[in-house]
């Protein structure tokens, strides 16, 4: 890995949000679900996220997690995907990225 600039860094929106709705995403080639998090001024952004291994749609509504929301849109199969969910590849499955105690939604990483 290159090091990068602290000007590379922030042009990445990295925001907290909560988790407002999941959905089974049977069409996905992988195992996903279909994730909505509110990110405050930013809106409700949806994505797809292969987090099923380890996570249950009810673990996940409620929780504030970390997303990236300045990347393209991504066509996933019949859906639309508006942000990154960020988490970390175990062999179990990936382990979502949440916070230790709340923020408003739409607080940006720092």
């Amino acid at each position: 890995m290159h090091p990068i600039s602290w000007a590379d860094f922030e042009k990445v929106l990295i925001v907290a949000g909560t988790v407002t709705q999941v959905e089974p995403f049977p069409e996905a080639r992988k195992p996903a679900y279909k994730v909505w998090v509110d990110f405050g001024p930013y809106g409700e952004k949806k994505t797809s996220a292969q987090v099923s291994a380890l996570y249950a749609p009810q673990d996940l509504v409620g929780r504030q997690v970390v997303g990236v929301i300045n990347f393209p849109e991504k066509q996933i199969g019949p859906f639309r995907s508006q942000f990154l969910l960020t988490g970390f590849p175990t062999e179990d499955g990936v382990v979502v990225t949440t916070l230790e105690r709340p923020v408003p939604n739409g607080t940006r990483m720092a």
